[in-house]
């Protein structure tokens, strides 16, 4: 198998790179608390693990023969990206905060989750990430590909979930600072809605390798 440690950075940088997944995790963190936004995490994970899956079958390649599936999964997470935006700037953020008395019910544990999956399931960016990146990293006289290819696709997603929870982490923090400053509180609501609705828009807007 190719160097390790080069995927490794290959996928710290990416993971780094703001995108929804990121945005997701520090708004949930900060609106709802340190255990809604790790339940957020483990529906990205599951959605990567999904992607590793879908990659292995060959599903890009679907994309590449019949560019209007790619175009289809594009504008349903486009229109999902943009949802999301919308209910955050609509949100009634000031009293949520106090996430110590907020009870978290089934619903809530069930809507984190499926935010998390849906965000990076109808994201075919995600998928063809997955796709480019895995077989650079595969050396076919190194041993069987299928091997090759599950061992980097569960470092993938480990990578992933430990980069979410650590962004997840971080929003409860945040969280907690805006509690003791109010007039943050209606910014960052903005803000974080705002740069969803840009990624929507950018994935609306986005062309098909």
């Amino acid at each position: 198998m190719a160097e390790l440690w080069l995927f490794l950075v290959a996928l710290s940088v990416a993971y780094l790179l703001p995108g929804p997944d990121m945005i997701l995790l520090l708004q949930t963190g900060a609106r709802q608390g340190k255990a809604l936004a790790l339940t957020t995490a483990i529906g990205l994970g599951l959605a990567r693990a999904c992607h590793v899956a879908l990659a292995g079958m060959g599903l890009a390649t679907l994309f590449k023969v019949a560019p209007w599936t790619f175009d289809v999964v594009r504008l349903g997470g486009a229109a999902y990206l943009l949802w999301l935006g919308v209910q955050c700037l609509r949100a009634n953020m000031l009293p949520a905060l106090d996430t110590a008395n907020t009870p978290s019910t089934v619903h809530a544990w069930r809507a984190a989750f499926q935010r998390g999956l849906l965000t990076n399931l109808l994201n075919p960016k995600a998928l063809l990430f997955c796709s480019v990146l895995l077989p650079q990293f595969i050396n076919p006289h190194a041993g069987p590909v299928a091997g090759q290819f599950a061992l980097l696709g569960v470092i993938l997603v480990a990578v992933g979930f430990a980069f979410d929870c650590c962004y997840a982490l971080a929003g409860a923090r945040l969280g907690h600072w805006l509690a003791r400053n109010r007039s943050a509180q209606r910014m960052q609501q903005w803000l974080f809605g705002s740069l969803l609705i840009g990624f929507a828009v950018r994935l609306t807007f986005v062309q098909h390798a």
